[in-house]
C-alpha cells in the first residue's frame, strides 16, 4: 500500500517558508555555479575562492589585486557585513587569517550569494589550519629619488613579506639609521630612503626575504651594486 504524507497545516504541493528558503538558496547556488561572473584583475570586488572542496568569499586588497598569477585576499564570512557574521566568523576562524597570497587559478569569479551554501560557515565547520595560501603582509621599499624633489627615480631594494608590522617598523628604523648622514651620497645624484607599504603580492618574485638576511646588509649590497 502506498502512503501519501502531507505537511500538517499546509495544502498539498505547498512549501513551508523554511523549505521555500532552502529551495531558493539551492537554486541560487546552481545559478552561481552554472553562470559564474568573471573576475577581472583590479576590479576591487569580493571574489569566490576554492578552498579544498569548499568555496569561500574573499576581499581583495586594493593595489594587490591586479596580478595575473597571484593576488592578496582576506577570507571573510559569507554573510559579511550582516549582523552576527563577525561573531560567527570569529568562532570559525575567519577573522584571524589576515591577508593571504591567492593564486588566481583558485578564483571561481565574482562573489555571488549563491555560493554561500558551499562555505565552511554554512556547514558550521571551522576553516582548516591550512587553506592553501601563504601570508601576504607588509613590505619595505628602499627607493632612490632625484634630489631635485621630482618623482624621478627607482626602487633600489624591496623587502618582504613581513608577517608583523612591528618587524617591518623595526627594519625601517634600522635602515633609516644606517642611511643617516649618507642618504644623499649613497647613490650619487639621488636621495635614498625607506618607505613602509603593503606587500605587493603580485610582484613577490622581486622581493628579498627579510627573515633570511639582515636588512642593513641587503641595503649595503644594493648600494654597492649600483656603485660597481
Amino acid at each position: 500500500m502506498i502512503r501519501r504524507f502531507r505537511r500538517c497545516g499546509h495544502a498539498p504541493g505547498t512549501l513551508t517558508p523554511e523549505d521555500q528558503a532552502a529551495v531558493d538558496a539551492f537554486r541560487a547556488t546552481l545559478t552561481a555555479l552554472r553562470n559564474p561572473q568573471p573576475w577581472t584583475p583590479g576590479g576591487a570586488q569580493d571574489i569566490a575562492v576554492r578552498i579544498g572542496p569548499f568555496v569561500e568569499r574573499a576581499h581583495t586588497r586594493p593595489g594587490d589585486d591586479h596580478g595575473p598569477d597571484m593576488i592578496a585576499v582576506a577570507l571573510v564570512h559569507p554573510d559579511t557585513p550582516h549582523a552576527g557574521a563577525y561573531l560567527h566568523g570569529r568562532q570559525l576562524g575567519y577573522t584571524e587569517r589576515g591577508w593571504q597570497r591567492c593564486e588566481t587559478t583558485a578564483i571561481l569569479g565574482i562573489w555571488q550569494p549563491g555560493y554561500a551554501m558551499l562555505t565552511h560557515a554554512a556547514a558550521s565547520l571551522p576553516l582548516p589550519d591550512d587553506v592553501g595560501m601563504e601570508p601576504a603582509h607588509y613590505a619595505l621599499y628602499i627607493e632612490a629619488r632625484k634630489r631635485d624633489d621630482s618623482l624621478d627615480g627607482y626602487t633600489l631594494l624591496r623587502l618582504g613579506p613581513y608577517t608583523q608590522t612591528r618587524h617591518a617598523q623595526q627594519d625601517h628604523d634600522r635602515l633609516t639609521a644606517a642611511l643617516e648622514g649618507r642618504e644623499t651620497t649613497a647613490v650619487p645624484g639621488y636621495r635614498v630612503g625607506a618607505r613602509y607599504a603593503p606587500f605587493d603580492v603580485s610582484d613577490h618574485q622581486l622581493f628579498a626575504d627579510p627573515y633570511e638576511a639582515d636588512a642593513v646588509a641587503l641595503l649595503d649590497a644594493a648600494v654597492a651594486g649600483v656603485s660597481a
